[in-house]
Order: C-alpha cells, then structure tokens, then sequence
C-alpha cells in the first residue's frame, strides 16, 4: 500500500505534458476533415485564430479549437505567434497583472488578443486589434 502511495504521489508532483497552441497565420486558411487538400471542407478560420495542435505531420497538423472541433489543417498556413480568444462573457483587461490596476478595455467573449508576453501566474500580457495593451487572466482566455 505504501508503495502505491508512493508512486501517486511522484506521478502528482511530474509535471504535466505542455500543451501547444498555434494561430493562423496572415491569410484565412481552410480546415480539413483529413491531412489532404482533396478531403472534405469543414470551416474556414481567420488570421491570428488560435488552435491546440493534437498531432503534427510533415506538411499538416491536426488542430482543436475552441468549442471543441477537431480539424487537419497544412502547416504553411501556422503562425508561431501567439493568439487567445476570450471565452467568458466579458473579461477585463488591466494595466498591471492586478485585479485593482485599473481597466485599460473589456473584451467580450469570442474577441482575439493577441499575446504579447508569456503568461505569468494567472496572467497574461495581450494586444488588442485597436493597439490597447493590458493584462487579462489566464482563466478568461482560451489558447494560452
């Protein structure tokens, strides 16, 4: 019994598997239900959209989004830079990673910011489409 416990306990403290998040790059790209241009369409996603890549090949990748739909899309069309989308009603963006700086905007759930810096804690540093620059919480967006 010991040991099991034992063993628990050292599987808790390993951390978990990162997961990786990738956006669309300039130009809107085309999802796919397979890893090929001749599968059938599924959705087109526009720039900056965020993804959680599920599994990667040599020209594509297969992709998550938000509201849980899988998809293969070519990796030409993957930015390295970093988007989220926020995903509760309305999420305030402050001037300082505190919930008593003052808000800079709110941004309203589906909106896309852009990343800036790495999130810190339970914040993030974000770019709105508009130039506003603030720090938003890490649980009130999706992609981080």
């Amino acid at each position: 019994m010991r040991r099991a416990a034992a063993v628990a306990a050292l599987l808790l403290a390993l951390p978990a598997g990162a997961v990786e998040f990738r956006s669309i790059a300039e130009r809107p790209a085309v999802l796919y239900d397979a890893p090929s241009s001749r599968a059938d369409r599924l959705f087109i996603a526009t720039r900056g959209y965020p993804f959680e890549v599920l599994v990667k090949l040599e020209q594509w990748t297969k992709v998550r989004d938000v509201n849980g739909e899988v998809a293969w899309v070519e990796n030409k069309a993957l930015a390295d830079r970093a988007a989220v989308v926020v995903n509760v009603p309305v999420a305030d963006v402050h001037t300082e990673p505190n919930p008593q700086s003052p808000i800079v905007f709110e941004a309203y759930k589906q909106v896309l910011l852009d990343v800036l810096e790495p999130a810190s804690g339970e914040w993030l540093k974000v770019r709105h489409r508009d130039g506003q620059v603030g720090y938003i919480r890490v649980a009130h967006v999706w992609g981080a």
